[in-house]
């Protein structure tokens, strides 16, 4: 199954057997085994058995708590793994080494070639659309990326090819009653800001998981700086699949009509915009799907899911630290 949402409010989570058990207003919404759950995510208001924390402590499920808006608060996740040769790596190559460059390198440049690639994919797929100056942005925050040697000139580089990015985002809006001006994270006041803070929030999720994983530890980044309480790894490794999952998503959500206006609600306290219990389950079904989604992994030759890919590029991280490789290869594909 993988990541188990549990999205009603005033849920209880329990533990029968080695089975997890989801109920809300005297009915059973979720029976799983434990060991086809692989994180769970609160959405909202949820009451979490002792019995259930201890198992999944034991069995090294994250359990990440996200806020009704689709803020995320925080997560309870088991004690790292024991390599301590991966973390040893890890905060070696803290600050301004030729690791960290390196790596910083090799986020911005996946982050920047996967928007171009999809603006290049929207412009074959619809011959009246012309992204050609946004295009060529890109390429002009990318093309310098092997020769910048200082992190703060590669954020810019970042930076710059995001606003290239997001300022067309809006032309790849075929729904009439959905509009974007511009990215805007706290609140989300529209709803596609909000279905992209949203999609994020879930992919820093998945990502932790993976990072997790591997061994690696998830505060201590390298492109993200440095804040108490942020997974800034998680953070850097997510930027090249941003445009790959959640971006490609809320797209073909919005252009196959699958959401609607109507299924936003307005909080009247923050004017912040989220999804109504019906639109936050069609949201979250597409979300799955797509991780589950097969792609031929370009390193690796072979077919694979993102959920797989998320932990595959947390290994050629630590290979890469480790100095098992020469490279690190962020995930770019056409």
């Amino acid at each position: 199954m993988g990541t188990l949402y549990v999205a009603h409010d005033d849920a209880f989570i329990g533990k029968t057997d080695e089975r997890l058990i989801v109920k809300a207003e005297k009915k059973i919404l979720q029976d799983i085994p434990f060991i086809q759950v692989e994180g769970i995510v609160i959405l909202g208001r949820a009451t979490v058995s002792p019995a259930v924390v201890e198992e999944i402590l034991t069995r090294k499920i994250g359990l990440t708590f996200i806020n009704q808006i689709g803020h995320y608060l925080g997560r309870l996740e088991p004690e790292h793994t024991k390599n301590i040769f991966v973390r040893k790596a890890q905060w070696s190559a803290a600050g301004e080494t030729p690791q960290s460059i390196h790596l910083v390198k090799g986020f911005v440049r996946g982050k920047l070639k996967n928007y171009r690639n999809a603006l290049l994919r929207a412009q074959r797929e619809d011959a009246g659309l012309d992204l050609s100056s946004y295009i060529t942005k890109l390429e002009q925050a990318i093309s310098p990326i092997e020769q910048t040697d200082k992190i703060a000139s590669l954020r810019g580089l970042e930076g710059a090819g995001s606003a290239a990015y997001f300022g067309c985002f809006d032309q790849l809006i075929k729904h009439p009653d959905f509009e974007f001006s511009k990215r805007k994270r706290r609140p989300a006041t529209d709803p596609v800001n909000s279905l992209l803070g949203f999609g994020y929030t879930l992919l820093q999720h998945d990502i932790q998981n993976a990072v997790n994983i591997v061994g690696f530890d998830p505060y201590l980044g390298y492109l993200h700086f440095d804040h108490y309480g942020r997974p800034s790894l998680a953070l850097d490794l997510m930027e090249e699949f941003r445009p790959l999952v959640v971006d490609a998503m809320v797209l073909s959500l919005i252009n196959k009509r699958s959401l609607t206006p109507a299924d936003f609600i307005t909080e009247p306290l923050s004017n912040a915009m989220k999804l109504n219990p019906e639109g936050k389950k069609t949201f979250l079904k597409a979300y799955q799907q797509k991780k589950l989604a097969n792609f031929k992994h370009p390193v690796l030759g072979r077919k694979c899911t993102y959920q797989e890919a998320f932990e595959i590029q947390g290994r050629l991280l630590a290979k890469y630290l480790m100095g098992e490789i020469e490279q690190y290869p962020p995930l770019v594909l056409r």
